[in-house]
């Protein structure tokens, strides 16, 4: 029999990724942005085709995508190489030259809604207003631009317009645990739930009709629900909730009269139907463990980009909400879903007694090579779920256990839990994580001393923090665009993160001991042991800075330090080619200290 060779590192990480898509009007169509030729680009699917088109040959991620009504022409947004400045561009249905819209290369200019006729455009965006953003309208036609709110106290982002476009809902950010939503009709402003002094969110707002709107709010509990404000009477109601979950991507659908939105717990997601008429709610059947997003077709069909642990990004359809058929056919070369690893969900007690829950991948027993690394979440109010990550499978395929915590401020476990990191970037979570690693080896599914740390942005973050704090407990560290310095991260944020990066992270006066306390350059000499670092370049969130920083300090006390510098990359990694040279760095690296 021929032995076939074994998987190489090379097939994992170019796996194909679809970040976003959309439906044409008359559902023949759908358009996503994948990476099927090595970077991001716009792609379509004819229904019944089978075979993807290229739409676009930029290179580039977009930000959104959306049909107008004819279904002949798309609209899109770009950035550069990962700087996260978006423009925004018209393009042919069938692909070709991009005509642009809003371009500004200095400024971001984010799509809101589209008028229901195709002739405006509603956006926001930082040009004249950086730190709080404007909404606005472009007129498709004359190419006529029209200010209709000036952001002030906070960002404002638009979240939909009125079908007579009358009204407008944002959503205005007054720092990290508030953000209200409001409807302006005729110059006047609505807020969409009671108390608007009191602590809330609302997630996003959208219009049944010119007179109710449906949003997401956690006003007054732990979790999001689904409720509705009737503008006329400025009356706010409860509709319905998902106990213990947090609800998302919120879609409507006025022709069967029914409500879909995305419930999430934890690591994993559920999708729920809300009849209108009849007030009953359906959990549908997920094709997968993680939905990036739902959409509804015209004719009532459901559509649904997701992935699995054990399965990459994928969109699926369906028009019951139970039996679903996979569009595209995205997978791993050389690779099946039975060679991957299916994460065990752990529930364990942290230092205070605060339960945390983590995801484990335990490798095939034949290939354990006693090591396990350690992946701390970014975010840090994000979560480590079911979803493909395919460092962490190959890894596993390689003998390596995986340990993922979702300690104190990540989401999906209720607002306190996620409270809990506000100004505490490193007690709390890294005191979870060190309460979970010890735990781990307690029952025997770790070995002391055989610990690697390897963490992306505010994982990177803790992954120098640990290094700094706790050196004896790993062999080695790898941070990926990880801030290095609490002082430079507030200092340098994009502007219209600043007022919630002061509740979250902390005032550089006021706050000034616990942030030294926090940042990992406090604690240089402690950095001993073996470190990568990777920094993008145009990095806009963690800039090149805080990795030259510790990079330069380290080196300066003679400790080797390596360092992948990538050029054409932001917070993140948007080529494929250069997802391939820093995982197999990763790689190499673990495997080299491990031996020693």
């Amino acid at each position: 029999m021929i032995k076939m060779p074994p998987v190489s590192l090379e097939s994992f990480f170019a796996t194909f990724n679809i970040r976003d898509f959309a439906v044409s009007p008359d559902e023949s169509q759908i358009v996503y942005s994948t990476n099927l030729q090595g970077s991001y680009d716009l792609w379509a699917l004819d229904q019944g085709q089978g075979y993807p088109y290229p739409l676009t040959r930029r290179g580039q991620m977009s930000q959104f995508i959306k049909h107008l009504p004819d279904g002949k022409i798309i609209l899109t947004g770009f950035d550069r190489d990962g700087d996260e400045n978006w423009q925004v561009y018209a393009l042919s249905a069938r692909g070709g030259e991009l005509m642009p819209l809003l371009t500004n290369a200095e400024e971001k200019f984010y799509f809101g809604d589209l008028s229901s006729d195709g002739r405006h455009l509603y956006f926001y965006t930082s040009e004249n207003n950086r730190r709080y953003h404007n909404i606005a309208k472009l007129n498709l036609e004359t190419g006529e631009q029209t200010v209709l709110l000036e952001g002030d106290k906070g960002p404002v982002d638009l979240s939909a317009v009125s079908p007579n476009q009358r009204s407008m809902a944002y959503l205005h950010s007054l720092g990290n645990t508030k953000v209200l939503g409001y409807v302006r009709i005729d110059g006047a402003d609505l807020c969409v739930t009671p108390e608007p002094e009191s602590r809330q969110r609302v997630h996003v707002i959208k219009f049944w009709d010119n007179d109710t709107v449906y949003l997401l709010t956690n006003y007054g509990e732990e979790f999001a629900y689904l409720a509705s404000c009737h503008i006329p009477s400025r009356s706010f109601s409860k509709v319905c909730a998902v106990e213990g979950h947090e609800l998302t991507d919120l879609r409507l659908d006025q022709r069967q009269g029914r409500i879909y939105f995305i419930a999430s717990r934890g690591v994993q997601d559920c999708v729920y139907a809300f009849d209108l008429n009849s007030q009953e709610l359906t959990e549908l059947a997920a094709p997968v463990s993680v939905i990036t997003k739902l959409e509804v077709g015209a004719s009532g069909k459901l559509y649904l980009l997701g992935r699995s642990a054990t399965s990459p990004a994928n969109i699926y359809t369906s028009s019951d909400g139970f039996a679903w058929d996979r569009l595209t056919a995205h997978g791993i070369l050389g690779v099946t879903p039975d060679q991957l690893t299916e994460p065990e969900v752990l529930v364990y007690p942290s230092y205070d007694g605060l339960e945390i829950e983590a995801l484990y991948y335990a490798p095939d027993p034949a290939a354990d090579n006693g090591h396990t690394v350690l992946w701390p979440h970014g975010g840090p109010q994000a979560a480590e779920r079911k979803w493909f990550r395919p460092l962490l499978q190959y890894l596993c395929l390689q003998g390596y256990r995986v340990f993922a915590p979702n300690y104190r401020g990540s989401s999906g476990y209720g607002e306190t839990f996620m409270n809990m990191v506000n100004k505490d970037w490193g007690g709390g979570p890294r005191l979870d994580i060190v309460a979970g690693m010890e735990w781990l080896d307690s029952v025997g599914k770790s070995e002391p001393g055989k610990w690697f740390c390897v963490g992306g942005s505010y994982g990177g973050y803790m992954t120098l923090l640990l290094h700094g704090r706790h050196p004896e407990l790993f062999k080695g560290f790898v941070d990926e665009f990880g801030p290095s310095n609490l002082f430079t991260t507030i200092e340098t944020a994009p502007e219209h993160w600043k007022a919630a990066d002061a509740e979250l992270i902390g005032d550089p006066v006021a706050d000034r001991d616990k942030l030294i306390e926090d940042s990992p350059m406090t604690y240089l000499d402690s950095m001993t042991k073996p470190m990568l670092v990777v920094q993008g370049a145009n990095d806009p969130r963690v800039v090149q800075e805080e990795s030259d920083a510790i990079v330069d300090a380290l080196r300066a006390r003679g400790q080797v330090v390596e360092y992948i510098l990538l050029p054409d990359e932001g917070h993140g990694y948007s080529k494929t080619e250069n997802a391939i040279k820093v995982y197999k760095a990763i790689v190499d690296f673990l495997d080299r200290i491990r031996t020693l």
